[in-house]
């Protein structure tokens, strides 16, 4: 099959390019499109597990411990033990990472505006449903 009728490839290109733009956006904000990632499923579901985290972000489990720590490094997070399973920790925002968040998320949403501007309504919606199908049939087909 040739290489222009390879729609991962297309996907792939087109996630690349979203990824470099948020990298660049997020630069200032010193965090990494990984970091905000967890940041940010962090502020819609405080003391998640960082196993849940990881499948929240698609990544692997050793990725998401190597954001985590440096995260909480840099004091963006807080991580605790769970109150009844003491092995699990929870992990949550601190003020920090709140503030941090705030100004990464300005830059990435000018981003997603930036894109989303560059489509109708209409092919908007087509655009969501059409990568919807793929998600939805890629994920079927995987072999267990």
């Amino acid at each position: 099959m040739p290489l222009p009728e390879r729609l991962g490839s297309h996907l792939k290109r087109a996630e690349q390019a979203l990824s470099a733009a948020k990298q660049a956006a997020l630069k200032p904000a010193q965090l990494t499109v990984s970091q905000y990632a967890a940041l940010l499923h962090l502020s819609q579901s405080p003391g998640i597990s960082a196993a849940a985290l990881a499948r929240a972000c698609a990544v692997t489990p050793p990725t998401m411990n190597t954001v985590l720590k440096n995260l909480q490094e840099n004091g963006l997070i807080e991580r605790t033990p769970h109150e009844w399973h003491k092995n699990i920790l929870e992990t949550r925002l601190t003020e920090k990472g709140e503030r941090v968040l705030a100004e990464g998320d300005v830059r990435a949403v000018e981003v997603e505006r930036a894109l989303a501007a560059e489509f109708s309504p209409e092919e908007r919606e087509t655009l969501i449903a059409l990568l919807g199908r793929c998600t939805a049939f890629l994920q079927s087909a995987r072999p267990d």
